[in-house]
């Protein structure tokens, strides 16, 4: 096992990544920018490191600083936590290059899975179902209207290397391809440094699936089921919830056993999540994220199974401690992303947390890095905590997600707990009966 980790991340992805270490006696190093010198992750961390000023580009993204943090502090592994670098390919390299583990899959899959096309190309070979599309990129615009009026509109434009919805757009009909064309390309070379487009079939109004998987590198993988994340603001997620109000026994175990497979096949090594379209009893593969994820504390709430403690354990060189066979499901978990954005305006709310307390009591988890007087930069994502709820049915999860945002206290920033209470009361949500577009239809947005 690793004497000293060092995480490569902030806020409460940093908190949670600590947290799994010090359960397995693993000493931490917390790297930080100026504006988070006094940040959770840097206080409660063994020992830490600025790596530079505060915008990303120069501190989170400095890859050279991050190396030489693990450097100096004798590091055994670097940790990249999710968004930043965890699914950089080249991250990855380097730090393999200079002896330290990366805690993560190989650099190879990073880089196959983080290519769209490759991605999509990869699992239709091992058996599992894709969205229709073309048959790589589009190299031009004779070959996308062919494409286009081949697998019928409405179709989407995506980038190769897009994520969040960017470098995506849709189109309803021919007369608007070569603009969303033009501009995806533009928006994913701004975004990514890669304007490389190519086209599927718009699947309307489906479900968010996704398989979450663990694997080890002697070959064994378990899968432990799926998440619903269709609650979504401009592909961004707002809710998840564990497992799927829409699908049935036959249906989950067939995907996650396809999954499973391919995974096994893939040769994968650690935590990865397969992320699917679902309408009318059949799946669309759309992407695989090859790091651990926002939502998977709704995983970890009924399976019982630490998967961050798991990610470390595996790249350590560990086998897998159990088998398919072991993992029990226990009744429904729901993650709400509590952001410091204005709830109607979604604008970001930096500033200091005059007061703060948080929720508890039975099947009750906090996720958080804030704490009172701490101030909240404006230079980095919104998302300030996750509250997280467990029952044995859903409907006992919803009254309890429903007391714990009531008991939540964030005052001196505006904060998103507001939407959450109130899409608790509408019905179609408490009935599990909304797609990837019903948040925007619901609060009025196109």
């Amino acid at each position: 096992m690793f004497d000293k980790v060092l995480i490569a991340n902030r806020g409460e992805i940093a908190v949670r990544v600590h947290r799994a270490c010090r359960d397995l006696g693993i000493h931490t190093v917390a790297v930080h920018s100026t504006a988070d010198a006094e940040a959770m992750h840097t206080r409660l961390a063994d020992e830490s490191v600025c790596i530079g000023p505060a915008p990303a580009s120069d501190s989170y993204l400095n890859i050279p600083a991050i190396i030489a943090a693990a450097e100096i502090t004798n590091a055994d592994a670097i940790h990249p936590g999710y968004g930043f670098l965890s699914e950089n390919a080249n991250f990855a390299s380097i730090v393999e290059e200079h002896g330290f583990t990366f805690i993560g899959p190989t650099p190879a899959h990073i880089s196959l899975m983080g290519d769209k096309v490759r991605a999509k190309e990869t699992v239709r070979d091992l058996g599992l179902p894709v969205v229709p599309g073309s048959n790589g990129p589009v190299a031009d615009e004779a070959e996308a209207l062919n494409v286009a009026a081949e697998i019928g509109y409405p179709i989407l434009v995506k980038a190769v290397a897009g994520g969040g919805g960017r470098g995506m757009k849709r189109v309803d009909e021919a007369s608007g391809l070569l603009e969303a064309m033009a501009g995806a390309r533009a928006e994913a070379q701004a975004s990514f440094g890669d304007g490389t487009i190519y086209l599927e079939k718009c699947i309307e109004n489906p479900r968010h699936i996704e398989i979450q998987v663990l694997a080890d590198q002697f070959g064994a993988v378990v899968h432990l089921g799926e998440r619903d994340c269709s609650l979504q603001r401009r592909h961004q997620k707002i809710l998840e919830e564990a497992p799927s109000s829409a699908l049935n026994e036959t249906e989950r175990q067939a995907i996650a056993a396809r999954v499973v497979e391919a995974v096994r096949a893939l040769g994968y090594r650690g935590v990865g999540t397969l992320e699917f379209l679902y309408k009318g009893g059949a799946f669309y593969f759309i992407e695989m994220n090859t790091r651990i994820q926002v939502e998977h504390p709704v995983t970890e709430m009924i399976t019982g199974i630490d998967l961050v403690r798991e990610q470390i354990r595996v790249a350590a060189g560990a086998p897998l401690g159990y088998q398919q066979s072991d993992i029990r499901f226990n009744g429904h978990a729901i993650e709400c992303r509590i952001n410091a954005e204005n709830p109607d305006t979604f604008q970001p709310s930096p500033g200091l947390i005059s007061s703060y307390h948080t929720p508890g009591g039975l099947g009750v988890r906090v996720d958080s890095a804030v704490y009172q007087d701490y101030r909240v930069p404006p230079y980095y994502d919104s998302l300030i905590g996750k509250v997280i709820v467990h029952g044995s049915t859903r409907n006992e999860c919803l009254m309890r997600l429903r007391r714990a945002l009531e008991e939540y206290v964030i005052a001196g920033v505006e904060t998103t707990i507001p939407l959450h209470l109130k899409l608790l009361s509408v019905p179609d949500f408490a009935n599990g009966l909304y797609d990837i577009h019903w948040l925007e239809r619901f609060i009025g947005e196109t």
